[in-house]
């Protein structure tokens, strides 16, 4: 149990970072009550890819990039540089996040607060059982973000009927959100940090498929339920005719509901999530590039720090690079489909899984899953980058 729940609180406190609380209050603020059915929907997809993958990790008995290299040769080398990269990117962002969460907490500067949040982080892994700290502390991150943010959405008076109706029959319906939700809940290094972390706790095999599957669920459950908490708050806000911070919407969601206590509040929720997401992105990036060479899989958490002093020193030096987070998104959009859609194919190689049959229902919802996010990920490479790169 320890195991499932640490690999569900890895993948959801991944998900949940700074661009998961600003996406969340932006739409909600543009959609109003109808951004629950964005969620409700996002859910059903987040699910089709998340059963499929950590499934077929499981019974495979190794990692995702390994998959990919035994289906096409060099196809997990271009895996791994995707999630690596895309890792790294959104890592400056998490850093910047938790310098933010602090600034809001204790007033210390936002560089300050980053580097601090970077020692934390390092010393995680520096512990002797660093897999079971990281379990416990994403956990404990995990419930303090929820019960804080549910906290909040209490005390901003939701219109809790109007939501429930326009989640199930929206005024509006829009594709893009839905598409940018999924790939920020399932997207890129997320996809596999729970699968990653059951197989390196040794759970594997047929035998150990029920459990993956309930670890699966679960954190998407986590994830949602977070989700859906910050979207009640954000719509309690918005529906009193009260405008959010333009510079920093959840921050503002959390001061307008509850006052200076929701400023510190936001503060305390905006480092858990960012500082979770620090640990969870630098687990899993390394995951994919630690198997390639002997000399990397001994001295995995040695690169694991190297990759949160780089993320750190790039934040300190030119700060949060938007082009290249809005680039690190749109691969991130892309890695879901290109994962998905490797792991349903070798779903059905005897040499890779062996007598396991996946059943027909799930292939159909994972691919499902693939054709939305290809067209929508495609869309955004070809037409929205060449616009901001111009």
């Amino acid at each position: 149990m320890s195991i499932l729940l640490g690999a569900a609180f890895l993948m959801a406190t991944s998900a949940i970072g700074p661009g998961f609380l600003t996406q969340t209050t932006v739409f909600t603020q543009q959609l109003g009550a109808s951004f629950g059915f964005v969620i409700l929907a996002s859910i059903v997809l987040d699910i089709g890819a998340q059963l499929n993958i950590w499934r077929i990790i499981v019974v495979a008995e190794k990692p995702g990039q390994e998959i990919a290299n035994l289906l096409v040769p060099g196809l997990g080398y271009l895996l791994a540089v995707l999630v690596a990269f895309g890792g790294l990117a959104f890592n400056i962002g998490n850093i910047a996040g938790a310098g933010l969460g602090l600034n809001a907490l204790t007033g210390l500067a936002p560089e300050v607060g980053a580097m601090l949040s970077a020692v934390i982080a390092i010393g995680l892994f520096l512990v002797r059982e660093a897999g079971k700290a990281m379990d416990r502390f994403a956990q404990l991150m995990g419930i303090v973000m929820i019960g804080l943010t549910l906290y909040v959405a209490l005390t901003s008076a939701p219109p809790v009927g109007e939501a429930i109706v326009k989640s199930i029959a929206p005024v509006v319906v829009d594709m893009m959100a839905i598409v940018t939700l999924v790939g920020g809940t399932v997207g890129g290094y997320i996809t596999f940090a729970g699968g990653h972390r059951l197989l390196e706790a040794g759970l594997r095999g047929r035998s150990a498929l029920p459990e993956a599957t309930r670890s699966a669920v679960s954190g998407i459950g986590l994830a949602s339920l977070m989700r859906i908490f910050l979207f009640l708050a954000a719509l309690g806000v918005v529906s009193q005719g009260l405008m959010l911070d333009a510079a920093n919407p959840p921050a503002s969601v959390f001061k307008l509901a509850a006052g200076p206590l929701g400023y510190r509040l936001f503060g305390v929720v905006m480092w858990s999530a960012a500082i979770t997401s620090v640990i969870g992105a630098a687990y899993t990036s390394v995951s994919f590039i630690r198997t390639f060479s002997p000399v990397l899989e001994r001295n995995h958490r040695g690169v694991i720090i190297g990759f949160i002093l780089l993320s750190t020193l790039i934040f300190m030096t030119i700060g949060r690079p938007v082009k290249v987070l809005v680039l690190a998104g749109a691969l991130n959009g892309l890695i879901l489909p290109i994962a998905l859609g490797t792991m349903l194919v070798a779903a059905y190689r005897e040499r890779i899984i062996g007598e396991y049959r996946h059943p027909v229902w799930m292939t159909l919802y994972g691919t499902f899953v693939v054709v939305v996010m290809t067209y929508m990920g495609g869309y955004t490479l070809v037409v929205e980058l060449p616009k901001l790169f111009k």
